[in-house]
């Protein structure tokens, strides 16, 4: 029984497909034609390495700029929200005068077409008077 080798930079793609972008062990392995039992073993002792891939573990460098732009994403993701709870806000409250309004018309027994149409007449009376 002969036993294939596997370069190391194939074993760690394997592995980094398991380990970082979440695929199934048995996926992985059908696809790339392993038997799944060899790609079970490959995870285990790189997770035992504590380096999920070659390459793949962020240096000092990488890792502060990932806290940077997680504060960053935190920080924008917040000043979004407070953007659209003030949206939100003020849309209910432009339309809540516009009901109140026209409520306000009717009560007093006048439709909006003849306020809007008396509005522009006295506007061009006025025009015409200056």
């Amino acid at each position: 029984m002969s036993s294939k080798r596997y370069t190391d930079e194939f074993r760690a793609e394997a592995v980094k497909q398991v380990l970082e972008r979440g695929f199934t062990v048995v996926d992985v392995a059908a696809r790339i034609g392993i038997p799944k039992h060899t790609l079970y073993d490959w995870v285990q002792k790189a997770k035992k390495a504590g380096k999920p891939a070659a390459g793949a573990a962020p240096t000092g460098t990488d890792s502060a700029e990932v806290r940077r732009l997680k504060a960053e994403l935190r920080r924008v993701t917040e000043e979004r929200d407070i953007l659209k709870k003030a949206a939100v806000s003020s849309t209910r409250r432009r339309n809540g005068l516009a009901q109140l309004s026209g409520w306000r018309l009717e009560a007093q027994g006048l439709t909006r077409s003849f306020v809007e149409t008396s509005g522009d007449l006295v506007q061009e009376c006025l025009r015409m008077a200056g």
